[in-house]
C-alpha cells in the first residue's frame, strides 16, 4: 500500500482484526494464547442485515465471509513444571479497566500484540530503566524499545551492499530476566507466562535470504529503516541421528573438522560448478535434464554426506520432487547470498518476521494511508451494467467508494471459491531450554532442515531462535518447524520433534534423551497456502478486485514480494513499484496542499449512517481510490 500512496493515490486499509498483518502477524506470549483461543473457539457472530435496505436496484452485492477459516487443528501443551500460573501477571502489562471503562477495553489491554505501530522512525532512546518495557506495544512506543540494547557481536559484521544503503543489522543481547538469572536451566510455566512480553512469536516463519528480492524492495523503497535485523549463524544438518554443523563459505570448508581433504575439495569443486552452471550445459542438460537433483548428485562422485549436506541444507529442496536444473538454481541462490552481510545468506528481523508487514504499514501511514483494525466489511457493490465493484458496505452501513479493491484471500465467501483449491502448512511453535546443538555461544540463530523418513513426505525445515532475535525470554530458546500438509500438523510435526527433542522432562531418561533440549511448551496448528491461485479460479469477482494470499510454505518471501508487484502494475502499468521516497527535508509544500482538504474516499449521503462508533471483528478489505489530478 505504502507504494501506491506514493504514486498519488489514497489508502483506505480496514482490517476486522485488532492486529496488523493477519496470518503474517507476531504475537507476545499472553497475545499467542489469546490467538489460541480464539481459533479454538470459533463461534458463528450473528451479524445484522440492515445494510442489505443500501443497496440499489442498479447493484448487486458480493458478501464476504464472516469467519476466519484459515487456521486449523489448532493443539497447544505444557510440557515445563505446570506451577499453578492462574494469579501470574504477565510483567509490564497495563492494569485492568474498571468494570464502567470502555467495553472490551479490559481485553484489549491483557493482549500485547503490537497492534499500532507509529508512523515515523524509532526513536535513538537509550534503554528504559524498566526492562519489562523493552518490548511494549503501547501505540505511541511501538519502536521506541525496538532501538534499545542495540550491542555489537563477533559473530559476524555487516558488509555494505555494493553502493547500496546497508540495512541495520542489530546485535542484540536479551534484557536481563531476574526471575531466569536465578535459575537458568530450570524454567517454569509461570515464569514463561511472567516473561510473556519478551517473547514475538510468529505464525508464519521465514528468513529473510540476503540477495533476495524482500531485501532489495527494503532498501530500495527505504522501509529498511524501520526495522533491524540480524544473522542467521549457523546451517546445521540432521543426518544418521545427530544434528552437526554444516560447512556453507569457502572458510567454513577448509575450517571444517568434520570434512576430509579430499572431501573438501570435492565440495569446493562442486560449488564453483553451481556458481556458473549455466556456461556448462553439457554437464547437467541431455541424460539429466529429466532426472531428480538427488540422482544427479550421485554422479558427481560426491560422499554420501556431501550429497546430504548440499541436497538438505545449501540446496534446501525435495530429494523425490525437485529436477536438476531446480536444485542447481536454488544452490546458486543460495551461493549468490553468502557474504553479503554474514557467513550465512539469512538474516532475521529483530522482533520477528512480523515487524515486515508493520514496517511497511508505518511507511504508508507517513505519506497519508488510512488503517482500521477491528473494522469489518459486510460486502462489496458491485455495478449491474459495468461490471465493476463501486464500493463496499462496512458493519456501520456506510458505503465507501474507491476505483480499485484488494482482498486478502480468507475473507472471501465459500461462494466464490467454489474452485479453488487450497493447501495446508503444517506449523508447530516450541519454547525450549537449551539450544539443538550446543557451542561455545548460545546467541545462535539456526536453520535445519530434517529429510523425510518416508518417501514422498514433505521435509520439515526448523529454525531455531535464541533470545538476543528479540522473540524470547533468556535462557530459552524459539523453535519454528514447517513443512506442507500432509495430515494434521501435530500428526505431520510431532515424529520430527520427538527426534530433536525431549517431550518427557518429568520422566527418568536415558542419557540420550537429557542430551536433547527439553520442551516447554508447544502449539501445533494448519494454515491455509493460498498462493499461486489465480484469479480466474475465483468465481464472480469483477475486474477492479485484485486477491492476495496468505503466507506460503517456502522460506524466503519472493513469492509475496512477486504478489505485491503484480498487483500494483495491473492497476497502475505506468507508475514504478515502490520507488524510494524522498528525504522530509525535501518536501515542499505549497499553500493549497496545507490547507485541509476532503477525503479521497467518499459517503454516499443517503447511506451515511447517523452515528458510527468503533467496534466490528469480521471481514476485511481494502480500497484505493485514485486521486484527483490537481497539477
Amino acid at each position: 500500500m505504502s507504494d501506491t500512496l506514493k504514486s498519488g493515490q489514497r489508502v483506505l486499509h480496514v482490517d476486522s482484526k485488532n492486529y496488523y498483518g493477519g496470518n503474517w502477524a507476531s504475537f507476545s506470549f499472553s497475545g499467542l494464547l489469546s490467538w489460541i483461543k480464539e481459533n479454538q473457539q470459533k463461534t458463528d457472530t450473528d451479524e445484522c442485515e440492515d445494510w442489505k435496505k443500501l443497496i440499489l436496484e442498479t447493484e448487486e452485492v458480493i458478501s464476504l465471509s464472516k469467519k476466519d477459516k484459515t487456521i486449523q487443528h489448532v493443539e497447544d501443551f505444557c510440557f515445563g513444571d505446570q506451577d499453578s500460573a492462574e494469579d501470574v501477571e504477565e510483567a509490564g502489562a497495563l492494569p485492568k479497566l474498571p468494570v464502567f471503562g470502555a467495553p472490551g477495553a479490559e481485553g484489549v489491554a491483557q493482549e500485547s500484540e503490537k497492534e499500532c505501530p507509529p508512523v515515523e522512525s524509532a526513536l535513538p532512546e537509550a534503554e528504559s530503566q524498566e526492562p519489562d518495557k523493552a518490548t511494549g506495544t503501547e501505540p505511541a512506543s511501538a519502536t521506541a524499545g525496538h532501538d534499545a540494547e542495540i550491542t555489537s557481536e563477533n559473530e559476524s559484521s555487516p558488509s555494505t551492499a555494493l553502493g547500496k544503503p546497508t540495512l541495520e543489522l542489530g546485535k542484540t543481547e536479551a534484557a536481563p530476566s531476574e526471575i531466569s538469572a536465578q535459575e537458568p536451566k530450570k524454567i517454569t510455566y509461570s515464569q514463561i507466562v511472567r516473561e510473556g512480553r519478551r517473547f514475538n512469536i510468529d505464525l508464519v516463519s521465514k528468513l529473510l535470504y540476503s540477495r533476495g528480492l524482500l531485501i532489495d524492495l527494503l532498501i530500495k523503497s527505504n522501509v529498511s529503516r524501520y526495522a533491524e535485523f540480524k544473522n542467521a549463524t549457523r546451517i546445521l544438518a540432521f543426518r544418521e541421528g545427530k544434528v552437526e554443523q554444516v560447512p556453507c563459505s569457502r572458510a567454513d570448508v577448509f575450517n571444517s573438522r568434520q570434512l576430509t581433504m579430499v572431501e573438501k575439495r570435492m565440495l569446493m569443486k562442486f560449488l564453483t560448478f553451481c556458481l556458473d552452471y549455466e556456461q556448462h550445459p553439457d554437464e547437467y542438460q541431455g541424460n539429466y535434464e529429466n532426472s531428480t537433483f538427488a540422482q544427479f548428485l550421485r554422479t558427481r562422485k560426491l560422499t554420501p554426506s556431501l550429497q546430504h549436506f548440499i541436497l538438505h541444507s545449501i540446496a534446501m529442496v525435495s530429494e523425490t520432487d525437485c529436477s536438476t536444473l531446480e536444485g542447481l538454481q536454488a544452490t546458486k541462490k543460495f551461493l549468490q547470498c553468502l557474504g553479503r552481510y554474514g557467513n550465512t545468506p539469512f538474516l532475521f528481523p529483530l522482533y520477528g518476521q512480523g515487524e515486515i508487514p508493520q514496517c511497511f504499514c508505518r511507511m504508508c501511514a507517513v505519506f497519508g494511508g488510512i488503517y482500521c483494525l477491528r473494522h469489518s466489511v459486510q460486502c462489496l457493490v458491485v455495478d449491474k451494467e459495468s461490471g465493476r465493484c463501486k464500493a463496499i458496505v462496512d458493519h456501520f452501513g456506510q458505503r465507501i467508494s474507491a476505483n480499485y479493491f484488494i482482498v486478502e484471500d480468507s475473507y472471501l465467501s465459500e461462494s466464490v471459491c467454489t474452485k479453488v483449491c487450497y493447501r495446508q502448512i503444517s506449523r508447530a511453535v516450541l519454547i525450549t531450554d537449551q539450544s539443538l546443538l550446543n557451542t561455545d555461544s548460545e546467541q545462535q540463530v539456526s536453520i535445519l532442515t530434517v529429510p523425510p523418513v518416508d518417501p514422498g513426505k514433505p521435509a520439515v525445515c526448523v529454525i531455531e531462535l535464541c533470545s538476543s532475535t528479540m522473540t524470547c525470554m533468556k535462557d530459552t530458546y524459539l523453535v519454528h518447524l514447517t513443512c506442507p500438509s500432509t495430515k494434521t500438523a501435530r500428526e505431520d510435526l510431532e515424529p520430527v520433534v520427538q527426534k530433536l527433542f525431549n517431550l518427557n522432562p518429568e520422566k527418568e531418561a536415558v542419557n540420550e534423551e537429557l542430551e536433547k533440549p527439553r520442551v516447554l511448551w508447544a502449539v501445533y496448528f494448519n494454515m491455509r497456502d493460498s498462493s499461486g491461485v489465480e484469479k480466474s479460479s475465483y468465481d464472480g469477482l469483477p475486474s477492479n478486485v485484485y486477491v492476495c494470499s496468505g503466507p506460503d510454505s517456502a522460506l524466503g518471501n519472493d513469492c509475496a514480494v512477486k504478489q505485491a508487484e503484480t498487483i500494483f502494475q495491473e492497476m497502475f502499468p505506468a507508475e514504478e513499484f515502490c520507488p524510494a521516497p524522498p528525504n522530509p527535508e525535501d518536501i515542499i509544500y505549497d499553500e493549497d496542499e496545507i490547507v485541509p482538504e476532503e477525503s479521497g474516499f467518499s459517503n454516499s449521503p443517503e447511506t451515511k449512517p447517523e452515528s458510527a462508533t468503533e467496534e466490528s471483528s469480521s471481514g476485511d478489505s481494502a480500497a484505493v481510490k485514485k486521486e484527483d489530478n490537481e497539477e
